[in-house]
């Protein structure tokens, strides 16, 4: 009985000890990926700022300007690329929309961002646009992949519609989580107008046409959870100019934008309580289950020999039965 009791308890530390690297190297890449119908909006805010006053032509310091992007999920475009592709494709439908003190809008930037759902990796499709513009994306754009390394990633940014490495500059606890800090400076780029202006009856073409050219910086920073790839929280040094403007404003240059753009603190605290949940999920994946499965694989092996090694021993003599005789060899 002891004997098949040992075999059981073998087989079952045999099944554990598989399913440990199962788990981690053929179940989590296949399971840990978006849902394509995610939603997500996030508020930030530059207080004070510097914006431009169309009506006055210009720069003004204002108390703060507000910028709401909003992340949601197109499930039919996903199912569409992903019949080509041949993998799980997330397609996001983002929109940075900006206003000013007064709640007017001041810009508006669509974008259409699609990625592998389990990598990150930009799928290359018809539909990727800037403000509706098609460009080809090389790089992540608004999340790390799951599991971020301490390194440096290309990031596309919207404005310059360009890749570039952004950089892993350390390690820090930010509201009791371990992240992984990146920074990327975009040098002043020329770059194109937005398609809505503020301004009724001034358009891109109005203002190319007298010969005034957009330029743009930015320092971005970025705080990542690594075990997600989630950014929990972000701010932009963000500055804007309209250059060759001295016909028509009376300088050469003019700042359209200027401010240190945070995001909101509410934003943030949910962001962070999100993160930690989905956290929980991939550990479970990655860590805890296969850690304890070969734990557990290990006690079993032990319990098994354990009673393989009780078997083998000599039954005791029943309480009460004489002690056995000499024996003597025949002559």
């Amino acid at each position: 009985m002891r004997r098949r009791a040992s075999l059981v308890l073998l087989a079952l530390a045999v099944c554990c000890a598989a399913m440990a690297p199962t788990l981690r190297w053929y179940a989590f890449p296949r399971l840990a990926k978006i849902p394509p119908n995610q939603y997500q909006e996030t508020v930030l805010e530059a207080r004070p700022a510097t914006l431009l006053n169309y009506s006055t032509l210009k720069a003004e310091k204002v108390e703060k300007i507000t910028i709401i992007q909003t992340l949601k999920g197109n499930v039919e475009e996903s199912k569409r690329i992903e019949r080509d592709a041949g993998r799980d494709v997330v397609v996001w439908d983002a929109l940075a929309y900006v206003t000013g003190p007064d709640g007017k809008m001041v810009s508006k930037i669509p974008e259409r961002y699609i990625f592998d759902a389990h990598t990150q990796d930009p799928v290359n499709a018809t539909g990727e646009t800037v403000d509706g513009d098609p460009v080809r994306r090389e790089g992540i754009e608004f999340k790390w992949p799951f599991l971020t390394e301490k390194r440096d990633y290309q990031y596309f940014d919207a404005q310059t519609r360009t890749s570039a490495p952004i950089h892993y500059k350390g390690t820090q606890t930010f509201r009791g989580l371990e992240v992984y800090y990146f920074e990327q400076t975009v040098p002043w780029t020329k770059v194109p107008m937005p398609k809505a202006m503020p301004v009724k009856g001034i358009t891109p073409q109005v203002l190319a046409d007298s010969g005034l050219t957009r330029w743009y910086t930015t320092k971005r920073m970025f705080w990542v959870e690594p075990v997600t790839g989630a950014p929990v929280n972000g701010e932009e040094i963000h500055r804007e100019e309209l250059r060759n403007a001295k016909a028509l404003m009376g300088q050469d240059t003019i700042t359209v934008f200027e401010g240190h753009v945070k995001m909101r603190g509410d934003y943030v605290d949910s962001i962070v309580e999100m993160v930690g949940s989905n956290r929980l999920m991939v550990m479970m994946l990655v860590s805890y289950m296969p850690w304890s499965l070969t734990v557990l694989a290990l006690a079993l092996l032990a319990l098994a020999f354990w009673l393989e090694a009780r078997s083998r021993r000599p039954a005791a003599p029943p309480a009460g039965s004489p002690p056995p005789g000499p024996v003597t060899a025949p002559v």
